[in-house]
């Protein structure tokens, strides 16, 4: 699996990111893929080549970039609840440093960087994402409706912006829930937006998750969920991308 590392012009700098692509030469859907906050790692890196193994070109920006390159804060190799509190110590003021408005200029750059690439064919795109990463991927969708044909955020604070936000979807939506984020309630009237908004769309609770499911080197991980994201996932891809 052909992987690499990339530099990513944008209007701040240059934003460091991961690649990876079928073998073999030819052209494929692309995929932007926003990690979680804890950012590009093996677990993500992984997570890309297993994507890009299905017939895709998958880039992994560094959404921290302005502070620096990937690992932007030093991660131990298994994130537990014992180390959580000191890494979220320092990875919140880097969040709450990534306005909507840096989301969006960022979002234009790596939107125009997938597509320029030789190895992504024309087309619509897809954008997936997880923790602050599905966030970010719905802000990207909403605000490229026409380029991005697929949406899919894990475990993301997907219904911060409001129903508003939702409105402006056009892309097919998968949003998959962990168990401790959302309430059964708060599930239903987050998919009467998506109703009212005319979105194509899934959104359902993983049973028996916590935030952060997919992600095997934290104490969330939960396989069983894993499996449930790429049966939602790749499907999904599939149905909205020219693959091949």
């Amino acid at each position: 699996m052909p992987t690499k590392m990339l530099q990513i012009p944008t209007a701040d700098g240059q934003a460091d990111a991961f690649a990876a692509f079928p073998d073999g030469g030819g052209q494929h859907p692309g995929v932007l893929m926003y990690p979680d906050g804890f950012g590009i790692r093996p677990v993500l890196r992984e997570m890309a080549r297993e994507l890009a193994g299905h017939g895709y070109y998958v880039l992994v920006p560094n959404l921290f970039y302005r502070h620096g390159p990937a690992p932007v804060i030093e991660l131990p190799e298994h994130i537990g609840e014992e180390v959580r509190p000191a890494v979220f110590a320092q990875l919140m003021p880097l969040i709450e440093a990534h306005t909507t408005e840096r989301v969006l200029s960022d979002a234009d750059a790596y939107l125009r960087f997938l597509t320029a690439q030789p190895e992504v064919g024309a087309g619509p795109v897809a954008v997936t994402g997880y923790c602050i990463g599905g966030l970010l991927a719905t802000r990207t969708a909403a605000a490229h409706p026409g380029q991005v044909a697929a949406l899919a955020a894990f475990h993301g604070p997907v219904g911060v912006d409001g129903p508003d936000s939702l409105s402006k979807l056009t892309a097919v939506v998968h949003f998959g829930h962990a168990e401790s984020d959302l309430t059964p309630e708060a599930l239903g009237g987050l998919n009467q937006a998506l109703d009212a908004a005319g979105v194509s769309y899934t959104s359902e609770i993983y049973p028996g998750t916590i935030h952060g499911f997919t992600m095997s080197d934290t104490d969330a991980f939960n396989p069983a969920a894993l499996q449930r994201h790429w049966d939602r996932l790749l499907p999904l891809l599939g149905r909205t991308l020219a693959n091949g």
